[in-house]
């Protein structure tokens, strides 16, 4: 498998708002900025078109985005799954993927799973770190895109799961999600919904914007999903046509180790370094808080 990364002039293609003297004028911005990395123009590409062109929200968001990835280690370190067993095992718990179809909008959309319902296997921050793993292939490979959805197949999830979920982990994810990633976030559709999904939702919902909340759909009977989602692009456990489940697992295992390289290099050379930062010096406790509660970036 020869993973396609993306390239300036095939987003210049699919993106007709996307100016050159934006892009400029972002790259001067980051070279005023001593703590930042070198940020790659498909990368800004990416920060611009999610937030729609708009330049303040844009170099907030590169800011973020590279703040929180060099603060959550968690999250961002140790991404080789060739060399990772923790990474493999949760990779035969649950898995993220993207799918091949898109919704009747035309938004692309990203679809996890639980493939073992087994409590004792399951490991909250192992399966958040491959899910942001994923988004980081999704993005580096497929570029922009119109919006994006993630469809959440929770069938399996108990209570044990719960009482294995850590709070300050989906704090922190959900910090990231809502704060850094650059996408155009549409939806997030939740199938087979049980008692224990709202239990978690309840448990998260305070770390939650309003905006992200209305995003939120759950799906207790498949009847409502079908309104809104075409089926067939789904895996064929989940109710669709699209193949077994297992032929996207294991797509998405050769993608992850072929992308291994990516994520050395990110690792390498995309944080910022505090110590170049015009003014105070971030750490964990100013963008978390002490007990993991959330305080605000700001732009120097």
């Amino acid at each position: 498998m020869v993973l396609k990364y993306i390239n300036v002039d095939e987003e210049f293609k699919k993106n007709p708002d996307l100016k050159e003297s934006d892009l400029q004028m972002l790259r001067e911005w980051c070279e005023k900025q001593p703590h930042l990395p070198k940020v790659t123009d498909t990368d800004l590409i990416l920060f611009l078109h999610s937030n729609y062109y708009l330049m303040e929200p844009t170099k907030t968001n590169i800011e973020t985005y590279f703040t929180l990835r060099t603060h959550l280690p968690e999250f961002f370190t140790s991404r080789d799954l060739t060399q990772s067993p923790e990474l493999r095992t949760a990779l035969e718990v649950a898995f993220t993927t993207p799918l091949k179809g898109k919704t009747n909008e035309g938004y692309s959309v990203l679809f996890w799973k639980l493939m073992d319902s087994d409590v004792t296997k399951y490991v909250h921050l192992h399966t958040m770190k491959l899910h942001v793993m994923i988004f980081d292939l999704w993005l580096q490979t497929h570029g922009t895109m119109l919006g994006h959805v993630l469809v959440i197949d929770v069938k399996g999830i108990s209570i044990g799961h719960v009482t294995r979920t850590s709070p300050i982990i989906f704090k922190k994810f959900l910090c990231y999600l809502q704060d850094a990633f650059p996408v155009r976030l549409k939806a997030i559709h939740f199938i087979n919904s049980v008692a224990a999904v709202d239990m978690l939702f309840a448990m998260t919902k305070p770390f939650m914007r309003k905006e992200l909340i209305d995003m939120l759909h759950f799906h207790t009977a498949i009847d409502t999903f079908k309104k809104l989602f075409p089926m067939e692009i789904l895996p064929n456990e989940s109710g669709g046509k699209a193949g077994p489940v297992e032929g996207f697992r294991q797509n998405s295992i050769k993608e992850l180790e072929e992308f291994r390289y990516w994520f050395a290099h990110d690792e390498l050379h995309g944080r910022v370094n505090e110590s170049k930062r015009v003014g105070k010096a971030k750490n964990a406790t100013d963008l978390f808080g002490a007990e993991g509660s959330f305080k605000s970036l700001a732009i120097d």
